[in-house]
């Protein structure tokens, strides 16, 4: 029995090919829908973008037929408009453009048709499970977080193993499934405090880590999951870098370390680019005040944070005692362009080469966003996304189809990608008990 789907409009803004994803079956686009993505497309943000798209699919279909009464897709499927008059009633409130979209979904129901609505909003699905219609998420390009790849293991192995590997400086496991740049922790079976960290190669083959790696400006590792990540971030092969972790792990400060060392000290890279989607990819900021810098500084405090604590604890190592205050170096860092702040509205476009890319609080991203973000990267580019998938802002988007998730499980496996998820708490121990405990 042929399927209708029937989409809402946030999932055609979330994913501008969605109606080309459900082959061989029927695509319903209400009515409400339409006008949804005639209020979007005007505006200069992600979401214009995609309701363009989609209009430009729409009219595309429309030279081949009436989309009316369906026209029929390459993927063998057929997409059709609904009018939405002489909707069934379903009790809800028709003024409202999503009640509207239900009563379509309705409708067919109520006609016997094999009837799925589809939405990234929870509320609507909610309402179209009470009507007896069946719902489901928009499941393209999600992942099974509670799976998600975590960039490292343990492994238990005969002692002489352990000793194998520290002597010979390499070891290869029979039987060890491991990707490239994926750490093993390796025990004795016999002496648990027995161990070697060591890191997959291309190869497959285990090596150790790098010693020249163990600290960032100034800034040393806590914890063996903070030492795996600066290995990564340290590492000019390993071009992307995704970071998961609850706050207080070090993600960012860890990032800001890596970016400095290899910025200032190594002269690896041109300059530091640093962006958070706190302001939704593509909205305007011309409705602040103040130039775009003024703008983007209560956005980027957390990143002034960690910049302040960077240069002040490099001053107190090196004993400097010049005058200049940490505001005035991290104020000379900026105006310098070797930190570079800016707005996600304004990457798309863009060729970035030769810089060291940061992208804190990834997980409000949608996985094309980042994608976006990526593609951007020219030669010489490292790229670092950081955050959270369990505290996530955007209303559309939830820990298996954020964009950070999605970038961690496809690029796995890939000699230029690297991950590590940061577990423990270092900020403090209020800070720990709070992410444990509240």
């Amino acid at each position: 029995m042929q399927k209708y789907f029937v989409l809402d409009t946030n999932v055609l803004l979330h994913n501008a090919d969605s109606i080309s994803s459900f082959s061989d079956n029927v695509v319903v686009l209400p009515m409400s829908v339409i006008e949804e993505l005639d209020r979007f497309k005007s505006h200069n943000n992600e979401l214009a973008r995609n309701a363009r798209h989609v209009i430009r699919q729409l009219d595309h279909l429309r030279a081949k037929g009436n989309l009316g009464r369906g026209v029929e897709m390459d993927n063998g499927g057929t997409l059709k408009i609904y009018h939405e008059r002489d909707l069934a009633d379903h009790g809800l409130d028709m003024r409202i453009a999503d009640n509207r979209i239900l009563g379509v979904a309705f409708t067919l129901f109520k006609q016997d048709k094999k009837v799925i609505f589809v939405s990234k909003d929870i509320n609507a699905r909610l309402k179209a499970d009470a009507l007896g219609i069946e719902v489901m998420d928009f499941e393209k390009q999600k992942v099974n977080f509670d799976e998600l790849f975590a960039g490292n293991c343990q492994v238990k192995v005969p002692g002489a193993k352990v000793d194998e590997f520290y002597v010979n400086k390499k070891l290869t496991l029979d039987g060890c499934l491991v990707v490239p740049n994926e750490f093993v922790l390796l025990i004795d079976e016999s002496d648990e405090k027995h161990t070697a960290l060591a890191r997959s190669s291309n190869g497959g083959v285990l090596v150790p880590l790098v010693p020249d790696y163990n600290e960032a400006f100034g800034l040393k590792p806590r914890n063996k999951e903070q030492r795996m990540a600066l290995e990564l971030l340290l590492d000019p092969e390993v071009l992307l870098v995704t970071m998961v972790g609850q706050a207080g792990t070090g993600k960012t400060l860890l990032a800001l370390a890596a970016a400095l060392e290899t910025t200032i000290n190594f002269h690896r890279y041109e300059r530091i680019l640093v962006s958070r989607p706190v302001i939704p990819m593509g909205k305007d900021l011309g409705y602040m005040p103040g130039d775009k810098d003024e703008k983007l500084f209560h956005w980027m405090q957390p990143i002034f944070d960690n910049l302040t604590f960077l240069i002040s604890a490099q001053g107190r190592k090196s004993g400097d005692k010049h005058e200049e205050s940490v505001k005035q170096k991290v104020d000379k860092l900026l105006r310098d362009n070797v930190i570079e702040l800016e707005a996600l509205t304004y990457i798309r476009g863009r060729s970035i080469p030769n810089q060291y890319v940061i992208v804190d609080e990834a997980q409000n991203l949608t996985p094309h966003e980042v994608k976006t973000i990526v593609s951007r990267a020219g030669e010489g580019t490292k790229v670092v996304l950081t955050g959270d998938p369990e505290q996530i802002d955007n209303p559309y988007l939830d820990s298996s189809s954020n964009g950070l998730s999605y970038a961690v499980e496809r690029m796995k496996g890939q000699p230029l990608h690297g991950h590590i998820t940061l577990r423990k708490s270092e900020r403090s121990n209020l800070a720990g008990a709070a992410a444990e405990f509240l």
